[in-house]
């Protein structure tokens, strides 16, 4: 039985909540009065709206775009495109993506733009609560069919009720805290954790799921507070944790932000015997930057990679085969985000078949029937309009064909995910 238990807010009490947020900032700046359903525009194409962070702090996230976008656009429309009974006929699938600059305020009114100047017949908002928050909130207010992707599903749920807005990814009070305990049960620690956890969702979110659960399984969490992105200095919690002889360090930090905490671990001489933290260690590109050793041994949650055994219902390309050919076409090293954003275009084709509409309710309600087989896993929607993918935990090494690769050292819930390396302490 699933943990997450959502509280009843509604849109009107989540921005009151998170009302210091730049996130509910965005949402409420653009909200008109008055919302009327926004009706689909009569033409020869379908239109999707798609708000990806392609600048910006966690632009690592938004990098697959336009590859994925476009060679999945090129399978989708090889044959005309999707029969349309309105039209008669197979119209075209194109897409408008906008660059949400890592802001939830610039995501939410890119969101308007496309629902009202566009009128966009589906939206689709990528990566983090920063853009998948304020984008299904406006969604919700104008009355559009959104499927959200790569949103821990407790951030996403504070923004709710939803109708019209979906999500498929995995959750911190579950997945999260499963594999992270999973990891350090394996190691001979003495059970105390060190959180940083910002003041953003994931921050508060991850902050509230591990104090509450921590002791559950005999961990002491030594939480010092929450703090802004781009802090300069963390002294003042790391010597909290040394104090308190903490062993296991975790949070879930920007890129800049853990570099400079965990930089500064160095200079103080605080050794843990397990570095997990989420977000910042998902991209080899932020490993590297690191400098020399310092990313040996730290663990993040993989949420997806060539191991996993789950293949494209657009393109029948497998996991492996999808990063083999980003590699081969980029030169560069596969990321996470990528299996999200193909399966965000394998959700949009079925959804859009088995509508054969664009007419909003239709293509809600398709989406509400979803059960598909995809690259990240399968996918259907509970009555919160979510659906779980799976999540297991890896290790950065020393690599051979990059200079940083991960190893999955975790797969208790997952075992069909194949572990690939044997987990060490720091």
């Amino acid at each position: 039985m699933e943990r997450i238990k959502k509280k009843k807010f509604t849109r009107r009490e989540f921005i009151k909540k998170v009302g210091k947020s730049t996130a509910a900032v965005g949402v409420a700046s653009v909200l008109p009065r008055f919302a009327k359903p926004v009706q689909a525009a009569k033409r020869d194409h379908i239109l999707v709206g798609y708000v990806n962070p392609s600048t910006g702090p966690i632009a690592a996230f938004g990098e697959p775009s336009p590859w994925i976008d476009e060679r999945c656009m090129e399978v989708i429309n090889q044959k005309g495109g999707i029969y349309i009974e309105e039209y008669g006929k197979k119209v075209p699938v194109k897409w408008k993506i906008v660059d949400s600059e890592s802001s939830p305020t610039k995501a939410a009114e890119l969101a308007t733009k496309l629902i009202l100047d566009d009128k966009v017949d589906l939206i689709v908002p990528l990566h983090t609560p920063d853009t998948t928050v304020p984008v299904s909130g406006i969604a919700e207010r104008f009355k559009v069919p959104c499927i959200a992707i790569d949103s821990p599903v407790g951030d996403w749920l504070t923004g709710g009720p939803y109708h019209w807005s979906f999500m498929h990814f995995w959750n911190a009070n579950d997945d999260i805290f499963n594999v992270f305990t999973g990891m350090w049960d394996q190691l001979g620690t003495n059970k105390v954790v060190g959180g940083l956890w910002p003041n953003d969702m994931d921050g508060v979110e991850w902050a509230r799921v591990f104090n509450t659960r921590g002791p559950e399984k005999g961990y002491k969490i030594i939480d010092p507070g929450r703090f802004p992105y781009f802090q300069k200095d963390f002294g003042s919690q790391l010597n909290m944790f040394k104090k308190a002889n903490v062993e296991i360090l975790t949070g879930v930090l920007l890129p800049p932000d853990f570099a400079t905490a965990w930089r500064q671990c160095k200079r103080i001489g605080f050794k843990p015997k397990a570095v997990t933290v989420g977000k910042a260690l998902l991209f080899p590109s932020a490993v590297e930057a690191l400098g020399g050793d310092l990313g040996e041994g730290l663990t993040t949650e993989l949420w997806w990679s060539p191991h996993h055994p789950f293949k494209s219902s657009l393109t029948g390309e497998t996991a492996k085969e999808l990063c083999d050919t980003w590699e081969k076409d980029t030169k560069k090293q596969w990321t996470p985000p990528m299996g999200y954003k193909h399966s965000a275009w394998e959700l949009v084709y079925d959804v859009l078949t088995r509508a054969k509409s664009v007419k909003k309710e239709k293509v809600r309600n398709a989406i509400a029937a979803t059960k598909l087989s995809t690259i990240v896993g399968p996918v259907k929607y509970n009555r919160q309009n979510y659906s779980r993918t799976p999540l297991v935990g890896a290790q950065w090494i020393k690599g051979d064909k990059w200079a940083w690769e991960q190893k999955i050292v975790y797969n208790e819930e997952h075992p069909y995910i194949p572990k690939t390396g044997t987990l060490k302490s720091m």
